[in-house]
C-alpha cells in the first residue's frame, strides 16, 4: 500500500534544456548564436551623451521650448529632440563590435517621465528610440553577422518593495498595477518601434521586475509576438544582495518562472567586485544563458568618463570571466565607451561560451 502512495521516482532534475526553446517571432537566431560564441552588448549611453556637453536647449528642442520644467538630464527625451546624436552613438557601438544594442529608454516609463512632466510622451519616446536603434542595426547587419535591438526597460525611480519613509515601513509610493501599466505602455512602444528582444535591466527590486515580466507576458499574449527576454539584476554592495534584500540565487529563483533567454548582472559594481556574484549566478542558473555588463570600475569624478577603469582593464576582467566559463553575453554599463566595447569584444572572442548543460556531465546529472 505504501508503495502505491509514493510518487514516481525522478531520475534527475528537470532543466530547461529538456524543453524546447520558445518559438520566438523576433530575435529567433539568438539561442543558436549564444550556443556558438559569446555575444557582445553595447556600453553606456549616458557616458557618451555627457561627452557632447548638451545644454537645456538641446533637451527641449522646439517642441518643448516653453515647457514649465527643466529637461536637462532627461536623456531619454533626446530620441525626439536630438536623434542625430543618439543614432551616432548606436553606430559607434556597432562599429566597435556590439552584437546587441540597447534602446535609449532606461528611464522612458510614464512613471519616470512624470518627474519631468512628460508622462504622456512615454510611449512615443519608446517607439522613436526603437526605430532609431532599428535603423542603426539594419544598416550594420549582414547575413553572416546579424545584429539585434534590445528594448531597454529600466527599474523606474520608485520601488514596490521598499518604503520611501523610514518612519513608516509599510508605506509605498507606487503599486504593482501602476508599474505593470507603465511597463506595458513602454513595451508596446518598443515593440511597435521594432525591437528584437526585451531587456529588463538594473533590477534592484524584484517586485518591480515581476511587474515588468507580467506586462511583457500580457503584451506578447495580446499581440501574438514572442520575443526573447533578458533579466539583469544589480548587486548594490559587498553583501552580494540587490537593494530589496535578495541574494543572487534568491533573485534568480524569483524570476526563473519567466524562462528568460538570459539572466545576468549589470551596473553598480565594477567587474572586479562583481566576480563572485556572476560566478554564483552562472552556477545556480544552470538552465539559461548568463549576461554580464558591469560599470567601468567605481565612480571617479576626476576621470573623463566618471569611472576608474580604462578599456584594457575592463576588458581584461571580462576576458577572465569568459576564460572561467561564466559568460554568454558581455558588455559594459556606466563609464564604458565604444573603446571599452571594442576591447571587451576582442578579449572574450577566443573563448567558448558557457554551456547551459555541458554534455560531459549530462549522464551524471541524469543518474
Amino acid at each position: 500500500m505504501l508503495s502505491r502512495l509514493r510518487p514516481p521516482r525522478r531520475r534527475g532534475p528537470t532543466l530547461w534544456n529538456d524543453m524546447p526553446d520558445p518559438a520566438y517571432t523576433r530575435g529567433a537566431a539568438l539561442p543558436t548564436l549564444l550556443a556558438q560564441r559569446i555575444l557582445v552588448i553595447d556600453g553606456a549611453m549616458g557616458t557618451q551623451l555627457q561627452r557632447h556637453r548638451l545644454d537645456e536647449a538641446d533637451f527641449r528642442g522646439t517642441r518643448w521650448r516653453d515647457h514649465p520644467k527643466d529637461l536637462k538630464g532627461n536623456n531619454d527625451l533626446l530620441v525626439l529632440t536630438r536623434p542625430d546624436i543618439v543614432r551616432a552613438i548606436h553606430d559607434a557601438y556597432l562599429a566597435a563590435g556590439a552584437d546587441i544594442i540597447e534602446t535609449n529608454t532606461f528611464g522612458a516609463t510614464r512613471i519616470a517621465q512624470e518627474d519631468y512632466g512628460l508622462g504622456p510622451v512615454a510611449e512615443e519616446m519608446n517607439r522613436a528610440a526603437a526605430r532609431l536603434a532599428r535603423q542603426a542595426v539594419d544598416a550594420a547587419s549582414t547575413p553572416e553577422r546579424p545584429r539585434f535591438v534590445a528594448g531597454a526597460l529600466g527599474p523606474t525611480p520608485r520601488t514596490a518593495s521598499i518604503s520611501p519613509d523610514v518612519n513608516d515601513p509599510g508605506a509605498r509610493n507606487v503599486s504593482f498595477d501602476e508599474l505593470r501599466d507603465a511597463y506595458r505602455e513602454q513595451a508596446q512602444g518598443l515593440l511597435d518601434g521594432g525591437c528584437d528582444l526585451f531587456l529588463v535591466e538594473t533590477i534592484f527590486d524584484t517586485l518591480n521586475a515581476k511587474a515588468a515580466i507580467f506586462a511583457l507576458d500580457e503584451l506578447m499574449d495580446a499581440t501574438g509576438e514572442r520575443l526573447p527576454v533578458i533579466l539583469s539584476g544589480t548587486v548594490t554592495d559587498a553583501s552580494g544582495r540587490i537593494l530589496s534584500g535578495q541574494t543572487v540565487a534568491a533573485f534568480w529563483h524569483s524570476v526563473r518562472h519567466a524562462r528568460p533567454l538570459a539572466v545576468g548582472l549589470n551596473c553598480a559594481l565594477g567587474a572586479a567586485l562583481m566576480r563572485p556574484y556572476i560566478e554564483e549566478l552562472s552556477k545556480v542558473a544552470a538552465d539559461t544563458w548568463i549576461s554580464c555588463y558591469p560599470n567601468a570600475g567605481l565612480p571617479n569624478p576626476m576621470s573623463e568618463t566618471g569611472f576608474d577603469e580604462t578599456p584594457p582593464v575592463t576588458a581584461g576582467l571580462l576576458g577572465e570571466f569568459a576564460r572561467s566559463g561564466f559568460l554568454n553575453i558581455a558588455g559594459g554599463c556606466c563609464g564604458t565607451t565604444p573603446e571599452h566595447i571594442a576591447a571587451i569584444a576582442a578579449a572574450v572572442s577566443p573563448y567558448r561560451p558557457r554551456s547551459r548543460r555541458d554534455p560531459l556531465f549530462s549522464t551524471l546529472v541524469a543518474a
